[in-house]
Formats: structure tokens, C-alpha cells, sequence
């Protein structure tokens, strides 16, 4: 796929510049299980009001999920998924909510209801592979899509994944999708690519994907990173639990940030937010 010239992330109301500031995606779980926040926003009210709250807070994006993709995680069936997220989507877009709402599925019926209802973006964990009608319903739509890294499914990633160089294999994975999107007729400026921290990957993986993050800069695509409360943050705090996780996920986000992500995807909107805005105060003082 060309790398376009676009420099900027377009949605219907708003326009956001690259490589002048790192944004804030803030996580909404409609779910009963995901692995932190699992039924905290599970009740609709819960989950308006979270998404209100967010956008006071600072955040850039809003990433509704109604299927949980932790690890060993069994999908929802695809009604469920969608009474857990389209309803939500409708409110918040016909109240004028004031940022994108991304929808986090890789289900193309899913994505195009949610679309439908003024979702503006994709969140596929699964680069696209999962379901085979996701790449033309993103083309059709001309919408901005994240195409993700994962090794195997949400049930079966953890059970032993093994890279001989974990950074070149997702680098070149990245080059096989973008080549997919492209035939699909997916426009270059609408691609964001994610490594995929947690999905199919060892401590030492996504250690090692962290360290070397920049390289996928090399890509010419914007770079969105998840780290949040995720588990090598709490192997690397000796076995720390999600709830206690809050510091390792900033400091993981911050170099995330440091080295060449354009979106941040977490969970604690108000601290992510402030520490986003202190590296930006310090990156461009002169």
C-alpha cells in the first residue's frame, strides 16, 4: 500500500493533525467480563454515563466494545454484541456527543450497524481476517479503520505463542494486511495499525515490541498503542493484579508515546489525559 501524504486523521466533524500531539482513545467495556473494567459499564446508564464522563476528561476517541477479547475469552453471540453497543452509539451520536465514537469488533455486521449509527471507526483486533466481509464494508464506508496485530484468537492466543523475532514477524505481518487493505479498496489515510500488546505475544514480546516501537513509524502509518493495565505490566510489578496497575500503565504509555504512537488506548481517561499533555507541553516548549 502507498503511504499517503495525508498528514491528519479525518472524521465527519473533526480533523486531527499527526505528529503534533499524542491522543487519548478512552476504553468503554458494555461487557460483563473484560479483563479490568468487565461489568463496571455493563448497565446501559452505566455505560452513558462513563462515555460522558471520558469526554469531559480529555479524551480524543471513545472505543465502545460489547464483545470481551481478553484472554480465553469466548465470543458473545452477534445480537448480544450488538444490543450491548449500537443503542449506545445511537444515544451518544444523536445527543451530539463531541468526539468519534471508535467501535471495537471484528465483526463486519457489527461495524456496519454501528457505522450506521454514527460510529466513525473501526477497531479490528483481528487485522481484518477474522470476518472476510470487514475489508469492503471498511471501503465502503471510507471510514478509518485500526488494523491490529494478534497470533491466533482471543481464546487460543496465550496457549504458548512463539516468535523467532517478534518485531520483523509483525512488521512484515503489517506489510501483508496494508497489501490486503489495499486490494480491498481501503484508502491508505484512513489506516491506523496497532502491534497488538497482550494478543498472542509473551512478557518478553511485548517488552521487546515496546523497545522497538519506533520501527514501525518506518510504515508511514499512525501508530495507535494498548497498553493499559495489561498483564506484563503486572509480571513486570511481581505479579501485580489490574487494579494495581494504574502507574505501569502510564509509565508504558508514556514511552509508547515517546516512541512514535499517535493514539493511546486506555482505560484511566484523567491521568492518561494529564500525562499526554505534559509530554506534549515538554516536546514542543521551544
Amino acid at each position: 500500500m502507498e503511504v499517503s501524504a495525508s498528514k491528519t486523521l479525518k472524521f465527519r466533524a473533526k480533523t486531527y493533525p499527526l505528529g503534533k500531539k499524542t491522543y487519548l482513545m478512552a476504553v468503554l467495556n458494555v461487557t460483563p467480563d473484560s479483563f479490568f473494567d468487565g461489568g463496571r459499564f455493563f448497565d446501559f446508564d452505566a455505560a452513558y454515563s462513563r462515555a460522558q464522563k471520558v469526554a469531559e476528561q480529555g479524551a480524543d476517541f471513545l472505543d465502545v466494545g460489547g464483545l470481551s477479547t481478553r484472554p480465553g475469552s469466548e465470543p458473545v453471540e452477534e445480537a448480544e454484541e450488538l444490543r450491548r453497543t449500537v443503542p449506545l452509539v445511537e444515544k451518544l451520536v444523536k445527543e451530539n456527543y463531541p468526539i468519534p465514537i471508535s467501535i471495537d469488533t471484528y465483526r463486519s455486521a457489527v461495524a456496519e450497524k454501528a457505522l450506521g449509527a454514527g460510529a466513525e471507526l473501526v477497531n479490528d483486533i483481528s487485522g481484518l481476517q477474522f470476518d472476510t466481509q470487514m475489508p469492503a464494508l471498511v471501503a465502503r464506508c471510507n471510514c478509518p479503520v485500526v488494523i491490529m496485530h494478534i497470533k491466533g484468537t482471543p481464546r487460543t492466543m496465550q496457549q504458548n505463542p512463539h516468535y523467532e523475532d517478534v518485531v520483523e514477524e509483525v512488521y512484515q505481518y503489517f506489510q501483508e494486511r496494508l497489501q490486503s487493505a489495499q486490494k480491498a479498496g481501503i484508502q491508505p489515510e484512513n489506516v491506523i495499525l496497532d502491534v497488538g500488546i497482550g494478543f498472542g505475544k509473551r512478557y518478553e514480546d511485548n517488552l521487546k515490541l515496546l523497545y522497538y516501537h519506533s520501527r514501525f513509524k518506518e510504515l508511514g502509518f499512525p501508530l495507535l498503542l494498548g497498553v493499559s493495565r495489561k498483564s506484563f505490566i503486572g509480571k513486570a510489578l511481581a505479579d501485580r493484579p489490574p487494579e494495581g496497575r494504574l502507574s505501569g500503565s502510564l509509565a508504558a504509555a508514556a514511552w509508547g508515546a515517546l516512541s512514535g504512537a499517535d493514539i493511546i488506548r486506555a482505560h484511566d481517561t484523567a491521568e492518561t489525559a494529564d500525562l499526554l499533555k505534559i509530554l506534549a507541553a515538554i516536546q514542543y516548549a521551544q
